[in-house]
């Protein structure tokens, strides 16, 4: 009986190797590229070695900067992080009361679908000079700048989940007497909240986007700010790492949310397997 490439799956060894294979290949790839471009310009600073680009990320790992006293990666890091938490955690807590309300609730979907439709196609980069405006260059604009970035995103998202939620259960939760604050909390939150997870999972990207390009127009510390500062001097050593670093922070905040959904709503998780 033929076998349809649709039924078949790597083996545990075969699909760790599969999974492998596109970071050797970049590796490979980037090694062969650096050796031929030093080979022609032992100062080449495009493609620099891999000692080099080492040699770099230890200096701003473990070396304190002889201006500032300051080892800079951690403090950029801290920076960052703080300003993209914070953004995060305004943009979930508000679109997760808005979308759960919007969805449920017809007068609030009557109000305020199609104005959230229109907010959302605002590009968020072309507000952040009114922002600066309003805010000045502090903290306040750069957090703003996320939260208005993927608020809409994780809105829209949140109002669709609640409106797929079947007719049934709300029909039923009525029948046994439930008020409308009790389906709200005991109906609809739970079924959310896994699914907030994924929403904001989702928006870690456009997250890290909004963050290294407040931090790169205006700011004094932070991994944006540093690599667009360092990219005057065309230091790849660095900037190459810093890079890979953002990628490190973005896959672990993904795989803690991940880890978070899992422990915390085990029954959603085993219902996707089953899908």
């Amino acid at each position: 009986m033929h076998r349809r490439l649709i039924n078949a799956y790597p083996s545990r060894g075969a699909s760790l190797l599969l999974s492998a294979l596109p970071f050797l290949l970049i590796l490979l790839a980037y090694l062969a590229g650096s050796e031929a471009r030093l080979a022609v310009n032992p100062n080449d600073k495009l493609l620099p070695a891999f000692s080099s680009i080492g040699a770099g990320f230890s200096r701003m790992a473990f070396e304190a900067d002889k201006r500032t006293g300051d080892v800079l990666l951690w403090v950029d890091t801290a920076a960052s992080l703080a300003r993209l938490l914070a953004g995060l955690a305004i943009a979930t807590v508000t679109a997760g009361l808005l979308g759960i309300a919007v969805g449920l609730l017809p007068y609030m979907r009557s109000t305020f679908s199609g104005f959230i439709a229109v907010v959302a196609m605002i590009p968020p980069l072309s507000v952040l000079p009114i922002l600066f405006i309003i805010f000045g260059l502090g903290e306040t604009a750069k957090v703003a700048l996320i939260v208005i970035g993927i608020t809409p995103m994780i809105l829209r998202d949140m109002i669709l989940r609640v409106e797929e939620l079947p007719r049934e259960i709300m029909v039923k939760a009525q029948t046994l007497g439930a008020s409308t604050w009790q389906i709200a909390l005991r109906v609809v939150v739970p079924q959310m909240l896994p699914r907030l997870i994924d929403s904001l999972r989702l928006s870690l990207g456009a997250a890290w986007l909004f963050l290294i390009a407040a931090e790169a127009i205006a700011s004094q510390s932070g991994l944006g700010y540093r690599i667009f500062l360092l990219r005057r001097y065309l230091a790849m050593d660095v900037i190459l790492p810093y890079v890979a670093w953002i990628t490190l922070l973005a896959f672990l905040l993904d795989y803690g949310l991940r880890l978070l959904q899992a422990r915390a709503f085990p029954w959603f998780v085993e219902g996707r397997k089953q899908r």
